[in-house]
């Protein structure tokens, strides 16, 4: 029963934690060549998103535990393991990459003059974190459903 609890807690985090990965994703297309003007005030829509950081820990942190739990249960393990590993590495991308960007356009209200780069910089790290929590969320949902 324990089990299945953190299983559920796992995918349903790790679901959620998708959401705003998800959204920087389907917007990069839209986002990326706008002017620099109409790029700031697109990015004036993330103002508290930060709070999101909470839910990718908590579902990173119920992932490591289904890690440990499944210890030694093959590929449910490894399947686990996976989805913690894929969620830890957004939070390395985001401390490598989309933090120092945020800290140095001040969250996107000072105009740096390589702001087009930095774009870049934040929009891809973006994009790859959404692609790693999918992944992780696939991980997850698949070690549920493994015998």
């Amino acid at each position: 029963m324990r089990t299945r609890i953190i299983f559920g807690l796992a995918i349903v985090l790790t679901a959620l934690a998708l959401v705003p990965a998800g959204a920087h994703l389907f917007a990069l297309p839209n986002k990326i060549d706008l002017t620099q003007e109409d790029y700031y005030v697109a990015q004036s829509v993330y103002r508290g998103w930060a709070l999101f950081g909470v839910v990718l820990v908590s579902a990173l942190a119920v992932n490591i535990v289904l890690t440990i739990l499944l210890q030694r249960q093959g590929m449910r393990s490894y399947l686990a393991s996976a989805a913690a590993l894929c969620l830890g590495l957004t939070l390395v991308i985001f401390l490598a990459e989309i933090y120092p960007v945020n800290q140095v356009t001040h969250n996107w209200t000072v105009v740096p003059d390589n702001w087009a780069v930095l774009r870049l910089r934040w929009e891809t790290a973006h994009a790859v974190n959404a692609a790693l929590t999918f992944l992780a969320l696939c991980c997850a949902t698949a070690a549920a459903l493994v015998k």
